[in-house]
């Protein structure tokens, strides 16, 4: 049959359910065509996406959403239910300006029933959903898909104790990729579970159940009997009854590639009115051989070629790669320094120092467990250790309490390497990092460093390795430096630089990526004939008492942030300067407390008012009232 002849045909999930299980797999196989040539050109999350099209082919047919609602974990694999549910022709738009998330989104769509932009929230989410189902007399399903890895947060098993004894009608799919968990299954437990996913196998043991609870004197015995025999069993094949013992029916694990398997296996779970826990085993990367081979590299990649799996552009350095070498670099000459990932070794730049220090116990991947990995830092520094914990700003939001408690009350000496700080673009707003500098700088016995080029990002570490005490924590944007004009160059390392401009009234507050933005800004300014001076903080939590004696020397002050506005940093010295008694005009420009969706960098710059055209156009319009 030709290229897409069924893809074209469909548009919402009632399109799917007349299709043979032959015609599926067809659809399957266009499917995988369709993202891999549309992701190639948008960029997205690909590896994940390839694995989950015959579940997510199988979950439409068998259910109906959106009456039945489907809640996606993360969302990294919610690509073709969002093919399948009328956004194919837009898919194009994906993770562009104005275009579709890459995550699901309420607003987006009414097939998905909850925002899934970080991990581990599906269960208790799904929990909720079905329990408001309940209370409402709603008899349709809920049904929650979620990934091995995201099983390592302790968000997902705070969800699966409260699910599995809340009674509720609930099915939660583990889309097992890496065989974590049932990782020594043989031939004889997929066999004995082809054989339980079957409607014959299911049909059967109601019936034996049922004449054993009616066949008076013996039967019940009999039933627990064959109830422990299969405990045993169980626990021979699988090596745990893990899921049960929190209350779910435990289903496979099944061919995550098989629909048939597949819809058979849903069949079943729809006849339990109690939760119900449906192991799928799939590829990541199936169908593409890059990804298959490579499939980390291929959960979030930029534009490719199909051909050759590589990227359009690649950049050989960014923010996230130096800050990984420099570490490297340093640990060699200390052996108290440890690294720490949150399952994000590769987009934190820690592949250098896991493939040199790993072997010597220095190197720990703790999974989806921000929270722990804050307090496991805590503890290494107790004992004498320097950890470094590498992380995206907008991960590290799990972590407060424990930055609070574990490590800053007695200040340990932990540092946190936030990567991905200020505005990241494609991913919207569930991945900008905004609130980090404002929520840091709320926490005593802090210190916090926001520097604006390589170099720069090379001396706070090593200056919050070697100098400093307490929580640490060098906060660094996506991507690459910016290029910094002649006369705004970093030359060494300081809590601040002070620009001063002659005869000049007028001060820009800035620190960061924004450092680049102010810098264009000023120059511009000159055409129009205003001079300006310019502060940039690098330490920005506390802000270094010098910075107050420099900025009260002039009348205006405008204050440029990558960041919320609410708590931010510019908050904090307006409230400073005016503790100090100055008299002058202050303008802080920060994210308007706002969520800001996705787009590429510089237009979310300029949507907030933060480029430097918006800045000059400010700046003037200050001038003049």
């Amino acid at each position: 049959m030709p290229f897409e002849e069924l893809l074209k045909g469909i548009q919402l999930p009632t399109d799917i359910k007349s299709l043979s299980y032959s015609q599926l797999d067809q659809l399957s196989g266009e499917i995988r065509n369709f993202l891999i040539e549309s992701v190639s050109k948008t960029g997205g999350h690909l590896a994940s996406n390839l694995g989950t099209v015959e579940l997510t082919l199988a979950i439409h047919k068998m259910f109906d959403v959106p009456q039945d609602q489907l809640v996606w974990d993360v969302g990294h694999q919610s690509y073709t239910h969002k093919i399948l549910t009328g956004r194919k022709d837009n898919f194009h738009t994906l993770r562009q300006e104005g275009g579709i998330s890459g995550f699901p989104r309420s607003s987006e769509s009414e097939y998905d029933a909850f925002l899934a932009g970080h991990s581990s929230t599906s269960i208790s989410a799904a929990l909720g959903l079905a329990k408001a189902k309940s209370l409402a007399g709603d008899p349709h399903y809920v049904i929650a898909v979620i990934g091995d890895g995201a099983l390592t947060s302790g968000l997902a098993y705070e969800g699966i104790n409260n699910a599995g004894r809340s009674g509720e009608r609930l099915i939660i799919i583990l889309n097992d990729n890496a065989m974590s968990i049932s990782k020594n299954v043989g031939a004889l437990a997929r066999y004995l579970s082809n054989i339980r996913s079957a409607p014959a196998y299911f049909s059967a043991k109601k019936r034996v159940e049922k004449i054993l609870d009616h066949t008076p004197i013996v039967g019940k015995p009999i039933k627990k009997i064959v109830v422990k025999i299969k405990r045993v069993m169980r626990i021979a094949l699988y090596h745990t009854t893990f899921f049960e013992d929190f209350g779910f029916d435990y289903l496979g694990p099944v061919d995550g590639h098989n629909i048939e398997s597949l819809c058979d296996v849903l069949e079943q779970a729809k006849q339990y009115n109690k939760p119900v826990m449906v192991h799928v085993d799939t590829t990541k990367g199936k169908g593409y051989k890059y990804a298959e081979e490579n499939p980390g590299a291929y959960h979030g990649i930029s534009k490719f070629d199909i051909t050759t799996g590589d990227p359009d552009i690649a950049s050989t350095d960014s923010f996230s790669t130096i800050f990984g070498k420099h570490l490297t670099r340093l640990a060699r000459e200390n052996p108290k320094i440890c690294a720490i990932t949150a399952a994000m070794k590769y987009g934190t730049g820690l592949q250098y120092f896991s493939s040199e220090f790993k072997s010597q116990n220095r190197f720990f991947d703790v999974g989806i467990a921000e929270s722990h990995a804050v307090t496991f830092s805590a503890g290494l520094a107790a004992g004498g250790m320097v950890p470094v914990f590498a992380v995206y700003s907008t991960f590290l939001q799990r972590s407060y309490d424990q930055i609070i408690h574990d490590a800053s009350i007695d200040q340990r000496h932990i540092i946190l390497a936030i990567d991905r700080a200020g505005i990241v673009g494609d991913d919207g707003e569930t991945h900008q990092g905004l609130f980090d500098a404002a929520y840091l700088s709320t926490v005593p016995n802090i210190t916090v460093y926001s520097p604006a080029t390589y170099r720069e990002l090379e001396w706070d570490l090593e200056h919050c390795i070697s100098e400093e005490s307490g929580v640490c924590a060098v906060r660094y944007p996506r991507g690459t430096q910016p290029e910094l004009a002649v006369g705004y160059e970093i030359t060494s390392f300081s809590s601040y630089l002070h620009i001063p401009a002659a005869d000049s009234n007028l001060l820009w507050i800035t620190y960061g990526r924004e450092y680049k933005q102010v810098s264009d800004a000023a120059e511009i300014l000159k055409e129009h004939g205003v001079l300006s001076g310019i502060i940039k903080l690098n330490q920005i939590t506390p802000i270094p008492q010098q910075v107050w004696s420099e900025a009260m020397r002039y009348s205006r002050i405008i204050i440029a942030e990558e960041g919320i506005l609410s708590g931010g940093i510019g908050e904090h010295l307006c409230a400073g300067l005016l503790s100090r008694g100055y008299k002058g005009k202050v303008k802080v420009c920060a994210v308007d407390n706002q969520f800001v969706s996705q787009a590429s960098i510089a237009s979310s710059l300029h949507r907030v008012k933060l480029d430097a055209e918006s800045l000059v156009q400010i700046a003037l319009q200050e001038r003049d009232s």
